[in-house]
């Protein structure tokens, strides 16, 4: 009996697996996605998510700077507060089989991986998300030709972000290149997500320009960034 009990728990754990990678895979090239990024605590993360309605339309992002507070526990609150995609913000640079696997079992369903890492790391990053049913994107962040970039994979990611690095913000003439857009889906299926500095009017610019994915920081009153401020309304405004 505790063989067959085992092989029962076995393939029921199977079959949420399964479950979990179709859900995973439902990012379309037809829908505008909002992506609203956790940058900083825990606290920040239980106040705020509860607000915000669910939507196939919005993504939540566990963000560079809370992983490296939280760790994945911090993803795991968030899977405990959202039903919806989870975007693990890792940017990845090595080491990609490991990375992948510890914010799957946190319940991320997407993460990212720098666009300047070894064209090994990203080609393993891509391959083991599509195996676990996530959703891959590479952050090119720092890239000056993220065509040729994913011209060297052996499979394009399901996602290109197009960055704007929070320290490049308050820098005359650091803007979004959305210009990277049309030449990446020229050749290659895949959503594109612009990210950095955007606030709502650079959202409704953002996809103007064709981007299917925009991301938004949630950012504390007093710091220099753009974003949704955490003392508004967050949840009505992700609505707009």
């Amino acid at each position: 009996m505790p063989g067959a009990k085992t092989r029962y728990l076995q393939r029921l754990q199977e079959g949420l697996q399964r479950l979990a990678s179709a859900s995973a895979t439902t990012l379309d090239n037809k829908t505008r996605y909002l992506q609203i990024a956790f940058n900083y605590d825990v606290g920040l993360v239980k106040r705020v998510l509860p607000t915000i309605v669910r939507s196939r339309r919005i993504l939540i992002e566990a963000g560079t700077p809370f992983i490296k507070r939280e760790g994945v526990a911090g993803i795991r609150v968030i899977r405990a507060l959202w039903r919806g995609h989870i975007v693990a913000d890792l940017k990845t640079v090595d080491g990609a089989l490991g990375e992948v696997d510890m914010v799957r079992a946190a319940g991320a369903t997407a993460a990212t991986v720098l666009g300047s890492s070894p064209t090994e790391a990203l080609d393993l990053f891509i391959a083991h998300c599509t195996q676990l049913g996530m959703v891959s994107m590479i952050d090119m962040l720092g890239v000056d030709d993220p065509l040729k970039a994913v011209r060297q994979l052996r499979r394009p990611p399901d996602v290109v972000v197009l960055h704007r690095g929070r320290d490049e913000e308050g820098t005359r003439g650091k803007v979004i290149q959305y210009r990277h857009v049309n030449r990446v889906r020229s050749k290659f299926d895949v959503l594109i997500s612009a990210a950095g500095g955007v606030d709502i009017k650079e959202a409704r610019s953002a996809i103007f320009n064709g981007a299917n994915i925009v991301v938004v920081n949630l950012v504390r009153p007093g710091d220099p960034w753009e974003g949704i401020r955490t003392d508004s309304d967050v949840g009505a405004m992700a609505q707009q």
